[in-house]
């Protein structure tokens, strides 16, 4: 009976709760169930340690990586007679906010698993092991076909996407409403050694930047995020030259309501037609919207869209027929 208590009390904690049910579909290492959860890493390990001490949770390494996964006794019953098969019961019927909450942020972590070659390379291609195959070598790759732009992203975060486009633009302008994650980004830079970009702080919808100085702007996941999209797009398009680009990552519309309180999220994405509509209220031309990433099961589908500032030969030549008719 001290056993059964024990366990019991072990199961009384909704955390160890929602940590069993996405162990038992998907194993999953610390960082994952950690972003997942929404929770701190030394509470999730924690978590980890005494279910594992409980025998309900094995440990394996992959990678250096230590993975977890419901341990095959706990699934046989032969430690813990009967109690899976009700957890299961209880699993299979959940359906509140969090554990919604809790599939959408592991299908995330599927695709970005997916998306990663190196870790990942022999599992897709059947054992087939491809060295060096890597997206962000893509992505560089790619940047060696471009001019030396004057790039500028908008929204830009702890500055991944910033340092990426570094390697290849002739200057970076970031801008972002926190200076928390602006010293966050600079200390990266630093740690890199990029000294292409310049730091700002200041509001997508109202940017602390010139009119006409970048070549192309930047807004990756970050239009979902302005209380005025149609005037952060206005903006980008303003201090884009004549002839230059504006660029947006970000969701189609989900049903995801989480988002707002735990990611700040204004937006719940935006339909194809509706993003296509903003970039041309914005007086962009030749306006792309495409699907970026999308994977089956998971409630976010990324999506790409594009559009050119219209040259001032271009305006120009469209008042003057204007003005003719």
């Amino acid at each position: 009976m001290r056993s059964a208590s024990a366990l019991y009390r072990l199961l009384g904690d909704e955390a160890r709760l929602r940590l069993l049910r996405l162990l038992s579909r998907e194993r999953l290492n610390v960082s994952e169930l950690t972003a997942i959860l929404g929770l701190a890493q030394s509470g999730v390990s924690r978590h980890l340690g005494l279910l594992k001490d409980a025998g309900l949770v094995a440990e394996t390494r992959d990678g250096g990586y230590a993975y977890y996964q419901i341990a095959p006794d706990a699934r046989a019953g032969d430690r813990h007679a009967g109690v899976w098969p009700l957890l299961e019961a209880q699993f299979a019927v959940a359906s509140d906010r969090a554990v919604k909450a809790d599939d959408a942020r592991l299908q995330e972590v599927l695709r970005l698993r997916k998306e990663n070659f190196e870790a990942h390379a022999a599992a897709e291609r059947k054992g087939q092991l491809v060295p060096g195959k890597s997206w962000a070598a893509w992505s560089r790759a790619l940047g060696h076909l471009l001019p030396p732009l004057v790039v500028a992203d908008l929204g830009c975060g702890e500055g991944y996407l910033t340092i990426e486009a570094a390697r290849w633009a002739r200057r970076v302008v970031a801008v972002d409403r926190s200076e928390a994650v602006l010293r966050q980004a600079r200390a990266l830079a630093r740690r890199r050694r990029v000294r292409n970009v310049i730091w700002k702080r200041g509001e997508i919808e109202k940017l602390p930047v010139a009119d006409a100085r970048v070549d192309v702007a930047l807004l990756s996941q970050a239009l979902h995020h302005a209380v005025e999209p149609a005037r952060a797009l206005a903006e980008a398009a303003r201090i884009v030259a004549p002839g230059g680009k504006v660029l947006v990552l970000d969701l189609r519309v989900h049903d995801q309501t989480w988002v707002r309180d735990r990611l700040g999220d204004q937006w719940l994405g935006f339909q194809d037609g509706e993003l296509e509509r903003l970039m041309r209220g914005a007086g962009l031309a030749d306006v792309r919207v495409g699907v970026g990433a999308r994977k089956a099961g998971d409630p976010f589908t990324v999506l790409v869209a594009s559009g050119r500032k219209p040259s001032v030969t271009n305006q120009t030549t469209k008042t003057a027929r204007r003005d003719r008719t």
